[in-house]
């Protein structure tokens, strides 16, 4: 990334001091999320972070969906004997896309005559807003958890719907048929690739270049678009790479996380599936993967795009940034002008590009004494001698 592709918290005031910024300060966030997007965004940002939006995906309404019409029609000729209702928003919308149709009041009545379980808690509200109770919920929101309950109470010969909401249900269908019941899949949301693909193919440039620190994934569909398009780009290997070591995939929970598992990629999860747990991982993870050095007598903390120096905030221009890494990989030691050149992203070979960053560096570090010119040498961070090892590592 050169410094005409600036990052959202390029033009924040250069130094702000340590109760002004948030934990996610100086960090890039891509959301993938089509839905709730603005929510986690907020949540984001709120934290300091600057955000990269890239909905992987869309949704197609569901008054507009003729395979969930279809699936309706088939449940009010024969009814089933029981529904499983796996999210909130799912649930409602079909019961609205119902209501458009015309078949809203037939469906509740036959809903009301099975047995209806909900995932969770948000599942159950929106299960008894429709003027409906649900049999049972588990406690843990986890669809093996249901699936052990059907099994346990035998499920041979029953006619079971299951609210399908775009992600995979690893063995759950199967193991139903398996067991003897008939399957009915009742698809809520249908997921089609972005109409405008630009923001998806900017964030790929951006995590492949390193100009991302995290992306947040809160569907597996979003997760398995986000690489269908880098394999349709031949960026495939490159973003593996990256997710695999500088760019920190956070999924939502562990089926989010399954298209990215299967690509040999490591995933963090929270422990609770809900976006605000997701903000607090990316809080406690993100700022524990930064670069911590004591130099020149100070502490210099080094984020995504920018430096936390004793606990004040600097925003460092990309090219900045380059150099500055490149000094950190062995702080204290002299790193000549030809290797800081390469560093930078499209200088070509004119070693005054490194002479005019790094006095932008300095500038914005505000501390000029973090880095020294050794004379027809190159620079060195001015690490400090008695140094604990744990910043040497």
């Amino acid at each position: 990334m050169d410094d005409t592709q600036q990052r959202p918290d390029d033009q924040r005031p250069d130094d702000q001091r340590p109760d002004d910024h948030g934990p996610l300060a100086g960090f890039t966030v891509g959301v993938t999320a089509a839905r709730r997007a603005d929510e986690l965004g907020a949540l984001l940002t709120r934290r300091g972070a600057a955000v990269l939006h890239a909905p992987a995906l869309r949704i197609v309404p569901l008054s507009d969906d003729s395979e969930l019409l279809s699936a309706t029609k088939e449940l009010l000729g024969q009814a089933p004997d029981v529904v499983i209702a796996t999210t909130a928003i799912g649930f409602r919308g079909w019961v609205e896309a119902a209501d458009g149709w015309g078949l809203g009041e037939a469906l509740v009545e036959r809903l009301r005559a099975v047995r209806v379980l909900a995932r969770g808690p948000k599942v159950k509200g929106a299960v008894r807003a429709a003027g409906l109770t649900e049999e049972w919920s588990p406690s843990s929101e986890s669809m093996a958890e249901v699936l052990d309950r059907l099994l346990e109470e035998g499920v041979e010969g029953a006619r079971i719907a299951v609210q399908l909401h775009g992600e995979p249900l690893p063995g759950f269908v199967e193991s139903l048929r398996a067991a003897g019941a008939e399957v009915v899949g009742v698809p809520v949301y249908r997921w089609m690739p972005p109409e405008d693909i630009g923001p998806v193919d900017r964030l790929l440039d951006a995590a492949v270049s390193r100009g991302l620190d995290a992306v947040t994934f809160t569907s597996a569909p979003a997760a398995a678009s986000l690489l269908s398009r880098a394999d349709e780009r031949g960026l495939l290997p490159e973003l593996l790479t990256a997710l695999g070591h500088d760019v920190l995939p956070a999924c939502v929970g562990p089926v989010t996380a399954l298209p990215l598992q299967a690509r040999g990629v490591d995933t963090v999860q929270p422990e609770r599936f809900r976006l605000g747990p997701l903000v607090q991982l990316l809080c406690k993870e993100l700022p524990a993967r930064a670069r911590t050095l004591p130099v020149a007598g100070h502490r210099m903390e080094i984020r995504g795009h920018a430096v936390v120096v004793d606990g004040a905030l600097k925003p460092v221009p990309p090219a900045g940034m380059s150099l500055l890494r490149t000094l950190a990989r062995r702080p204290g030691w002299v790193v000549p002008r030809a290797e800081l050149l390469r560093a930078l992203p499209g200088t070509g070979r004119d070693e005054h590009a490194v002479e005019t960053a790094m006095a932008r560096l300095r500038t914005a570090l505000g501390t000029p004494k973090l880095i020294q010119t050794v004379v027809k040498r190159g620079y060195r961070l001015a690490l400090d001698p008695a140094a604990d090892t744990k910043y040497a590592e």
